[in-house]
């Protein structure tokens, strides 16, 4: 053993440690003048620090830390997205919007208004509030079930990470009646390799339909997962003209 060896185990040594690696040390120590010097001192340092009161905590430091939490949360507070429920060609969807541009989008399930806002502040971190349908949005959203294409100057992607961004926009580019594999969105996006975070990217698509992920499977050409179930998946798809199994 080393004498280096014998610094770098200090911590060690003083604690918990294997017999043989105490008596190594000890070994060394009766035999090496210089470490039983550091040895000397390091003993002191901590006899010394032993000896010293304990601390009283002056304030509770979770409380303190989540106040300014707080703090800083509603000083910076993002802005909202405005969410409205619209009927449309396969039912209601819940609408979210901001800025005359649409962030999130969801197929009324029938899960209370409260459970879906709690969602969206969870996937996009952004307060969410009730709110009427504008003209704009009614006219975009019709638009899009005429042609199953919508402008991305009408969609908002901003609270997503720039790999989202690139496999929702590649998705985007699938023609409405097709389909292509995870595969083929990675290697769109030159991450050929990154088939399953397509995957991810697409499980957690905040505006489906519009950034269609129900035009991607697998790579055997099967459906596969989708969040609002296989059926709805293969009924948007034959609404586009898609003549798959």
């Amino acid at each position: 053993m080393r004498c280096r060896d014998v610094e770098a185990m200090w911590d060690e040594i003083r604690g918990q440690c294997t017999a043989s690696v105490r008596q190594a040390v000890d070994g060394h120590l009766h035999d090496c003048p210089h470490c039983q010097d550091l040895y000397e001192e390091f003993e002191g340092v901590a006899y010394c620090l032993s000896c010293l009161p304990q601390p009283e905590p002056s304030c509770d430091l979770t409380k303190k830390v989540v106040e300014h939490i707080a703090q800083i949360r509603y000083r910076v507070r993002p802005e909202p997205i405005i969410l409205t429920a619209i009927e449309t060609p396969i039912g209601t969807l819940f609408v979210g919007f901001k800025d005359r541009r649409i962030a999130y989008v969801g197929i009324d399930t029938g899960d209370d208004l409260d459970v879906v806002r709690q969602q969206i502040e969870q996937r996009l971190r952004r307060p969410v509030v009730g709110g009427e349908a504008p003209p704009w949005l009614r006219q975009t959203l019709d638009e899009f079930f005429a042609t199953w294409h919508v402008d991305e100057s009408h969609v908002d992607l901003s609270d997503l990470t720039e790999f989202e961004q690139a496999a929702l926009r590649a998705a985007a580019q699938i023609p409405p009646g097709e389909v292509r594999s995870y595969a083929w969105v990675a290697t769109r996006i030159g991450k050929p390799k990154a088939a399953r975070a397509v995957g991810r990217a697409m499980a957690r698509n905040p505006l489906p339909l519009l950034f269609p992920c129900h035009r991607v499977v697998n790579a055997a050409g099967d459906l596969h997962n989708y969040g609002y179930g296989l059926e709805m998946k293969a009924r948007i798809l034959r609404m586009e003209g898609y003549r798959g199994s």
